[in-house]
């Protein structure tokens, strides 16, 4: 989990924290298989799908409070885990519009969100400044669109618990979308004061 603290970096690769991020990004190609069998003539296997999403949600958790509580915050793990987070999401878009699950414009949606990131990460590199770190609202987007999708996974077919889950599902989906987008729009916010400040600071200098 991104963590925004002023404690020490370590330089350190090998910490468990960054061990439970890598872990997660291995499970990404496992996950979109899973999700993807049915579509190849496979069986379904949407709760070993499921039981991967749950367990990267669980190492989401505790790779960012273990770094906390054993001091190991890396620059490698500020990487790592805002990137996984994205695959997730990515590889979860993929496997449930391809199943028709999810609808293209929800999809669009958040891949234009992601789009929109892309170019602000450049801007800042053609600036001098790193990526933005993942702000408590892009975690909280993310914690919602993790629980819409095993949601909406399970509201295929029939059946009051389907139903129920179809509800909960798109709940989760729509405050996931929206808090995405706000967040994406402050981190617009916030490139655009970076840039406007290193501009004066260029003009101003002798």
């Amino acid at each position: 989990m991104e963590v925004q603290e002023t404690r020490v970096q370590t330089d350190r690769v090998l910490t468990i924290p960054n061990i439970l991020s890598m872990a997660r990004l291995v499970g990404v190609p496992l996950f979109l298989w899973l999700i993807l069998r049915p579509e190849f003539g496979g069986p379904r296997s949407d709760g070993w799908a499921l039981l991967v999403l749950a367990l990267s949600g669980i190492s989401d958790y505790l790779d960012g409070k273990l770094a906390r509580r054993w001091n190991q915050i890396s620059s490698l793990g500020r990487l790592l885990d805002p990137a996984a987070d994205r695959l997730y999401i990515l590889s979860t878009l993929v496997g449930l519009t391809w199943r028709e699950i999810l609808p293209l414009w929800l999809t669009a949606a958040l891949l234009a969100r992601e789009a929109m990131l892309l170019v602000m990460v450049w801007i800042l590199r053609r600036h001098g400044y790193p990526p933005p770190q993942v702000n408590f609202l892009g975690k909280a987007a993310t914690f919602n669109l993790m629980y819409a999708f095993p949601l909406l996974l399970l509201s295929e077919g029939e059946g009051w618990l389907r139903s129920l889950a179809a509800i909960f599902g798109w709940a989760f989906a729509g405050w996931g979308t929206t808090l995405y987008w706000w967040a994406g729009i402050l981190y617009v916010v916030q490139v655009r004061r970076l840039v406007k400040t290193d501009r004066q600071a260029r003009l101003t200098s002798p």
